[in-house]
């Protein structure tokens, strides 16, 4: 087996990467921008590898990853399942696996008291692979903070070809992150960006859409062909602002994304449909009824009467958000808006309602990913490829 250290040039989706002692730990937050956060939630988000993946090209037939994840333990709630990893062969799904062992972050939901205990790495194998120079990528677990350490195969290692696509920075909620997908190729902005043919930067970040300055700052400094923002759940469930603040928050964030993409085609993204906050403000908490059960259920907190004193829900949010982009676009001719409930909406809540009542599931993810990739990649689409001229 030959040993190659993981490094920056063989991963792709990630913004930044910690030097550890024994190898890298992605980041999809700048170093800059991690250095403004304070926040322990979009601490641990941003280093949850979302649509990350390690990339190269072999004639390999077996492919060994050592990594030291870091599992999360939350007391009383049902115990989390191992994050997966996905083999993906010349851009075709081609396995699937997990690592048992590592790092344990213990979070106590109820006083937020965390306990950090060290752990082994472990070593993910994929054998049997064709022995014909492809391409391999391996995605990284969306929800578990991953350290790699070193890449082994039983033939030489270069880099991944360039297939000339265009690069799509999505950033979005613990919907975008991926929470409750299957794996990490299959939440819903991997699936768009595999059915559009587009390389995909997830900026996803669970519970931290809250239009962040760091964030827009991040955005504008990443070299992107297409982005998307989709706003608004993370705004509702923590009840950081209210509709005076929103409105200018807003425009701010796009004016910072504009300031270095000022004609990328930039997609704005109102929230998918949740029944429980369409008209009742939050914050969101968790059912104690249902966690003492060993189920995982939230519940909206806010009063409806609140929306007088501006307090937001997502049906106001979506009309503010049709409403700048419409302002904007005016001067704009490059910027477009999506109703997120083109993505989920109420038939859709009827036949795969949300299982916490907050985070759509699997085949919900797939469902998004299939709509994203035919009404914005696809033709028609804002996000559609320019035509091939003829002669």
């Amino acid at each position: 087996m030959i040993t190659t250290p993981v490094t920056a040039e063989l991963l792709r989706g990630a913004l930044d990467v910690e030097h550890t002692d024994h190898g890298i730990r992605p980041h999809r937050l700048p170093a800059r921008a991690r250095a403004h956060n304070t926040d322990g939630q979009l601490a641990m988000a941003e280093s949850q590898p979302s649509g990350v993946r390690v990339v190269f090209r072999t004639r390999a037939t077996t492919v060994e990853l050592e990594t030291r994840p870091t599992k999360r333990v939350y007391p009383g709630a049902p115990p989390r399942p191992d994050g997966v990893y996905d083999l993906v062969v010349d851009g075709l799904p081609a396995g699937r696996g997990s690592v048992p062992c590592g790092n344990t972050l213990t979070i106590d939901l109820a006083t937020g008291h965390t306990e950090h205990r060290p752990g082994p790495a472990g070593t993910l194998r994929f054998d049997g692979l064709p022995g014909h120079l492809k391409d391999i990528e391996i995605w990284l677990p969306h929800n578990e903070t991953t350290e790699l350490l070193t890449l082994r195969t039983d033939a030489a290692v270069q880099p991944a070809a360039d297939h000339g696509r265009r690069t799509w920075l999505h950033h979005g909620s613990s919907i975008s992150h991926g929470s409750d997908a299957a794996s990490p190729s299959t939440t819903w902005p991997a699936l768009a960006a595999s059915l559009g043919g587009v390389e995909l930067i997830n900026l996803g970040l669970s519970g931290s859409a809250l239009l962040d300055p760091f964030t827009a700052r991040a955005i504008r400094d990443t070299p992107a062909d297409l982005i998307s923002v989709k706003l608004g759940i993370n705004l509702v469930n923590t009840d950081v602002m209210r509709m005076r603040a929103f409105t200018p928050a807003v425009h701010g964030f796009l004016d910072t994304i504009r300031d270095g993409h000022p004609t990328t085609p930039l997609l704005v993204v109102s929230p998918i449909l949740c029944p429980m906050h369409e008209d009742t403000p939050g914050p969101s908490a968790m059912d104690t009824t249902e966690l003492a059960a060993g189920r995982l259920r939230y519940t909206a907190t806010g009063d409806p009467a609140e929306r007088a004193q501006g307090k937001l829900t997502l049906r106001t949010i979506r009309e503010e958000l049709a409403r700048i982009v419409a302002q904007r676009s005016a001067d704009d001719p490059h910027l477009h808006h999506l109703d997120g409930r083109t993505l989920y909406g109420e038939p859709d809540a009827a036949e795969l309602p949300l299982p916490d009542a907050l985070h759509p599931d699997a085949a919900t993810h797939r469902r998004m990913g299939e709509r994203f990739a035919q009404q914005v990649l696809g033709p028609g689409g804002p996000f559609a490829p320019a035509p091939v001229p003829h002669g």
